[in-house]
């Protein structure tokens, strides 16, 4: 017990540790009776303490839940992803994982230099890749889980064409061809270089590869589609082996580093792979993209410094809160040095949590949603110590904003958008966000009316879960759902 009221000194939240089934959840308003599907969020949930009280909590153990919707009723169910981390944890009956990402810190013995794959926590990102439900996180390789029962199934090694030791959080869907892009970096190991991108088809095979070396290694978290193209950008998050065997973090900021955009051709090969430079910048997730007449135009929450404050500065700067902004950034592909602009869309600061209708991955689109804090509706330290306390509709068409507020003491998680049918406009259907409820120790479902950012429904669960990540919408269409 004592040591579980350290881990709760440590500036980290406080763990669920319990694995959970919930029928017919408490609900005010009423769910429509056609909505059909499950709502996949990957939470941050130490199993056992970190072993160092300033690690972050991305070492957090993977934890899976699942809102399943249907009939205008609501179940919740939680696992743990049974990573080899977590298995052999509970055999040792404590914590033998050091610093994140960093196994020359770990107990001797799991300590595994060659393959930092072995240590993930698998606690990023629900994804659904051909037909199949995985729990992500981009220093390892996924996990798949069982869609309905939450049941670990293993790793994949996609028929042995994955020529990578991680996989990244944030693949993309094009809407379009049906095909799938991503990519790992660190590919080859500990602090490489080595990036490899592939595209994966329907059925999760892959059917073309590329590999190149960036700039300098960086946090390559996210990236943009286009019909054209395929853009991975990397920045000030910075690695060095050296500071990985004197037993440091994996990470710093280096000021010093420029921004810079690996822009890949979908029909081209490795040699065919520009770089584009720009300023100090911190972009961590993407929005949406599209390559028109000779340039490449992408947007996303984008900040002029660190936005990692338990990562260190490289010269031993303290933290400076930056804000996130949504940006607009144009690539020129005819500049023979690598042209590029950018442009504010909005002023207000933001989450870098930014979501889309999805269905328009690669095509032109009008709306962004994403959480960030607004003073007008409360002032308490909520705001202070959260992503945000709204939801807000970004137009980018007219360059305004509707925010959605569920109430004083919530704090907002990303959401995620339901159209209403395949073929409804961008933007008509529901987003579903869920909160902390910070004064009743609760988490909160919202079904919100995309179109009005008005609330619908609300789910109210009977305790509070562990921080979410990110999180995925799932029909039957995409997942064989009971």
């Amino acid at each position: 017990m004592a040591n579980f009221a350290r881990h709760r000194t440590t500036g980290n939240p406080t763990p669920t540790r319990f694995e959970v089934d919930l029928y017919d959840c408490e609900l005010a308003g009423e769910l429509p009776k056609d909505l059909d599907g499950a709502f996949y969020r990957m939470h941050l949930d130490w199993l056992y303490p970190p072993c160092y009280a300033d690690d972050t909590l991305l070492a957090a153990d993977g934890y899976m839940s699942m809102f399943r919707l249907k009939g205008g009723s609501a179940h919740y169910k939680g696992r743990y992803v049974q990573t080899q981390r977590y298995r052999n944890q509970v055999e040792a009956g404590g914590q033998l994982y050091g610093y994140y990402r960093n196994p020359y810190t770990d107990d001797p013995r799991v300590r595994d230099i060659a393959n930092p794959n072995k240590r993930t926590t698998a606690n990023t990102t629900p994804v659904i890749l051909g037909g199949k439900l995985y729990a992500t996180k981009e220093d390892g390789l996924p996990y798949e889980m069982d869609p309905n029962t939450l049941a670990t199934r293993g790793q994949p090694h996609f028929d042995g064409a994955w020529k990578s030791q991680t996989f990244t959080a944030h693949p993309k869907f094009d809407p379009v061809t049906g095909e799938t892009y991503g990519y790992g970096y660190e590919a080859t190991g500990l602090c490489s270089r080595d990036v490899f991108v592939c595209c994966f088809d329907r059925a999760g095979s892959i059917t073309r590869q590329w590999r190149f070396e960036a700039p300098h290694t960086s946090v390559l978290h996210d990236m943009w589609l286009t019909q054209e193209h395929i853009v991975i950008p990397g920045g000030g998050l910075v690695t060095d082996i050296e500071w990985l065997k004197a037993g440091g973090k994996h990470w710093a900021w280096d000021t010093s580093k420029p921004s810079w955009h690996a822009v890949i051709p979908r029909q081209g090969g490795s040699e065919d792979i520009r770089y584009f430079f720009g300023p100090e910048r911190s972009i961590v997730h993407t929005a949406n993209a599209r390559t028109e007449r000779g340039r490449i135009v992408l947007e996303a929450p984008m900040a002029n410094g660190n936005t990692w404050p338990f990562f260190p500065d490289t010269k031993g700067a303290p933290y400076t809160p930056v804000p996130t902004t949504l940006r607009r950034i144009t690539l020129d592909l005819e500049s023979r040095n690598g042209g590029i602009h950018e442009e504010t869309l909005f002023d207000t600061p933001i989450s870098s949590f930014a979501r889309i209708d999805e269905r328009f991955v690669t095509l032109p689109y009008r709306y962004v949603f994403v959480q960030y804090a607004d003073s007008r509706f409360e002032s308490s330290d909520v705001l202070g110590r959260t992503d945000g306390n709204c939801i807000g509709r970004f137009d980018l068409h007219t360059g305004t904003l509707q925010p959605y507020f569920p109430g004083p003491g919530r704090a907002v998680h990303e959401p995620v958008f339901i159209p209403r049918s395949a073929s409804s406009a961008e933007g008509a259907g529901y987003l579903l966000a869920a909160a902390d409820n910070v004064v009743e120790s609760t988490t909160e479902l919202y079904l919100i009316d995309a179109t009005t950012m008005e609330e619908i429904a609300r789910v109210t669960l009977p305790f509070r879960s562990s921080p979410q990540v990110h999180g995925t919408w799932a029909t039957a269409r995409e997942l064989p759902l009971q």
